[in-house]
């Protein structure tokens, strides 16, 4: 198997698009807003950021604004961090070196989806 694709939850569509494409830099694939979604490329994983309706019911509403478990390789988690705070993505924290020998930062999209950027051991 091959992982195909990562899909995140959000309530407005349009501020979710402009801070992946232009606060993450992630190149956009398919523009469906008029059908409640768009496609990022991440180097052969296509992330799906989807809309989720006001009207939509609670077990919908509960996949917005919560841990993704998703993660993006950065080369230096300083630098990385630095930038993104400098372009405006907020973070809960400085990156942490973790027991495993890596570093991790946690931000938030505009939805409150946590991800994180991640610094492998050399």
């Amino acid at each position: 198997m091959k992982l195909a694709a990562l899909r995140l939850f959000v309530h407005d569509l349009a501020t979710a698009r402009r801070f992946y494409e232009s606060m993450l830099g992630l190149r956009l694939q398919v523009d469906g807003a008029a059908r409640g979604f768009c496609t990022f490329d991440l180097s052969g994983v296509t992330l799906v950021v989807e809309s989720v309706a006001p009207e939509a019911n609670e077990d919908e509403q509960s996949l917005v604004g919560r841990f993704t478990g998703v993660s993006f390789a950065v080369a230096d988690i300083q630098i990385a961090w630095r930038q993104l705070q400098a372009g405006g993505v907020y973070f809960s924290g400085a990156p942490e070196r973790q027991a495993w020998g890596g570093w991790l930062a946690t931000f938030e999209d505009p939805a409150g989806n946590q991800l994180q950027i991640v610094q492998n051991p050399a």
